[in-house]
């Protein structure tokens, strides 16, 4: 009894309110169509289409049968292709979006194994600090810190980042030690240049949070300017330690006023335009990335 294929011809009937029109979209003649129709409406008992000779209508049995199979069909339908594009080799252009650093730091040393494992795929990795439209823009997948307001996107959390302010061995022996956080309006602080609240360090306190405006004789507008200028000794550096999580294990950052917990942002993610389908391309960069940073973020482990 094959009740999935009376469900399926009853809805193209439906839907091209003719058999000759079902009958074409299934490669069937019409007086197999038509005998499925009845075979179906004898198995339930009733009558689902009103047949004229000049148009077919639904019954009101026909109308509630048609309104709880279509999101059966389509369940089915979408499981199928969610299989094969498992199964399916990824391959083509697939073109990312990522902030500058953690694109710098934490997407481009993936990109080896990635292309190693899939021979057939091509990466175009930009990096810039500004939000982009991915669908106006044409990228395939975008990675984003803070808070995620478009519901247009499909989002899965990589981690929650922490930021922590950081300065060289160097610098805190030349300029001394910062003991809280009034102290940096006396220090070189190593800011962004492009309007951001990012330059507004808000850090935690018994008392209720704590905002000090920061100031310093060198500014960039990338955070990779800002890390190397960090190790060459010109100053303070706040920083998401998946930025400075490697220099802090080996020294070349010392964290600074860690009693005081920097405000964060609300998380990572790798979003991707709202699609039914996921493409192989896309489902292999986003394994990928889970692989690597969940459960737990590399650069958050042995700190």
């Amino acid at each position: 009894m094959d009740r999935f294929g009376e469900m399926e011809t009853f809805v193209r009937v439906v839907e091209s309110s003719s058999f000759s029109g079902a009958a074409r979209e299934l490669r069937m003649t019409p007086s197999a169509v038509s005998k499925m129709i009845g075979r179906l409406e004898d198995r339930l008992g009733v009558r689902l289409l009103s047949r004229t000779t000049r148009k077919i209508s639904l019954t009101e049995e026909g109308r509630v049968f048609y309104q709880r199979v279509t999101p059966i069909l389509s369940e089915v339908e979408e499981a199928e292709e969610t299989v094969s594009l498992s199964t399916a080799e990824p391959r083509g252009v697939l073109r990312v979006n990522a902030s500058t650093a953690f694109g710098q730091y934490q997407i481009v040393p993936l990109i080896p194994k990635l292309l190693e494992k899939y021979p057939s795929l091509q990466v175009q990795l930009t990096m810039t600090d500004s939000i982009v439209n991915l669908v106006e823009e044409g990228f395939d997948v975008s990675i984003r810190i803070g808070e995620m307001a478009d519901s247009t996107l499909v989002a899965r959390r990589l981690g929650v980042p922490k930021r922590v302010l950081v300065a060289s061995p160097e610098y805190l022996k030349s300029q001394g030690t910062p003991k809280c956080p009034i102290d940096l309006k006396d220090h070189e602080c190593l800011k962004l240049s492009i309007p951001t609240s990012l330059n507004r360090w808000e850090f935690m306190h018994e008392d209720g949070p704590k905002t000090v405006e920061v100031s310093g004789r060198f500014e960039a507008d990338n955070a990779i300017a800002l890390h190397e200028a960090a190790l060459a000794g010109l100053g303070l550096f706040r920083a998401g330690t998946f930025v400075v999580g490697e220099d802090l294990k080996s020294g070349r950052l010392v964290q600074v006023l860690a009693e005081f917990e920097m405000g964060g942002d609300a998380g990572i993610f790798v979003v991707w335009p709202h699609n039914r389908n996921l493409s192989a391309k896309v489902r292999a960069f986003v394994d990928t990335l889970v692989d690597a940073y969940t459960p737990f973020p590399p650069w958050e482990r042995d700190l």
